[in-house]
């Protein structure tokens, strides 16, 4: 008997344990909130590389096809719509911006070597406001000429600061430092943005950087701990309107950052992958708002920083 005639091998039989890895991909996307986050904060890194369980996708079909499994075939239908759910709306096509105010997000590096070139590049952005992180002491004049013409008033405090086209007012500094952190880590501000739409409150915020270890795994307590203050003070927010403008360390989907994500709006068409600049596998800067809809998100070339800027329009 051959091969091809032994019971169990037709293409109904063939492929189960292809079957449970798209089932299991299929969990994943659906359900990992599940996953737990010990040890080794094991949800968070799954959540900040949602995205890329895609890439099973086309593997797992093409090993399905190979195997003529009809079983693997349905199978791999959930992944697929649990990716789409997920995921399908930010490859729809972006639409027109018209009347609506564009915000760009950009950590520009403290060890970044050109911070007048890299003002250059954020101008002909030609957005309304412009957020920066990591604005050393001696990067900070280079910024401030270059961009003083196009964007006559500004606001920093600590290392993060805001350029607008529209009037600030009521500019203070926003405590999200965690606890054991020393004094002098100011990296959080907020501001009034008098618009020809309102009043809007616009955050800039640089969450705690995280750490990937083979000893402590994903490592994010402070980011953590620096998300559910940042959480607090947008909660505190008087103005219906708000902008939130920062380098947060954690994507959308990372449970971490719940204490912002889960009272503001971030969708939009376009993955807009920020980090590293070399090879962006990871939105981890982000462009958010509340009582105001995000369109669309895109991702600006690199400067001489090791995140890529991002730029959103915003739908007051």
């Amino acid at each position: 008997m051959s091969r091809k005639e032994e019971p169990g091998l037709s293409g109904w039989g063939r492929g189960r344990i292809l079957a449970l890895l798209s089932i299991l991909v299929a969990f994943l996307l659906a359900f990992h909130a599940a996953v737990p986050n010990t040890p080794g904060r094991l949800g968070s890194l799954l959540e900040t590389f949602l995205p890329w369980l895609g890439l099973t996708i086309p593997g797992l079909l093409g090993l399905a096809c190979l195997r003529r499994s009809f079983v693997a075939l349905i199978a791999l239908l959930l992944p697929v719509v649990a990716w789409l759910s997920l995921f399908g709306g930010l490859l729809l096509p972006s639409h027109d911006a018209a009347d609506e105010v564009t915000a760009l997000q950009h950590n520009v590096s403290d060890e970044n070597p050109d911070p007048t070139g890299t003002a250059r590049i954020l101008i002909k952005s030609q957005a309304d406001l412009i957020a920066l992180e990591e604005l050393s002491p001696s990067a900070l004049p280079a910024f401030a000429a270059a961009m003083a013409p196009d964007y006559p008033h500004h606001a920093t405090k600590g290392t993060v600061g805001l350029w607008s086209k529209y009037p600030l007012s009521d500019v203070r500094p926003v405590d999200i430092r965690p606890e054991g952190i020393g004094e002098g880590w100011n990296r959080g501000l907020r501001a009034t943005a008098r618009t020809t739409q309102g009043n809007i409150a616009v955050y800039v915020a640089h969450l705690p950087s995280v750490r990937l270890g083979l000893r402590n795994g994903f490592s994010s307590a402070w980011r953590d701990e620096s998300a559910v203050l940042l959480g607090e003070a947008i909660a505190a927010e008087r103005l219906d309107k708000v902008i939130l403008l920062g380098d947060l360390n954690s994507t959308i989907d990372d449970r971490g950052l719940a204490p912002v994500s889960s009272q503001m709006n971030a969708t939009g068409s376009g993955f807009a992958f920020s980090w590293p600049a070399t090879l962006p596998v990871a939105r981890i800067d982000q462009i958010m708002t509340r009582s105001a809809t995000v369109t669309d998100v895109w991702s600006l070339p690199a400067t001489g920083s090791d995140h890529l800027p991002i730029a959103a329009h915003i739908r007051l």
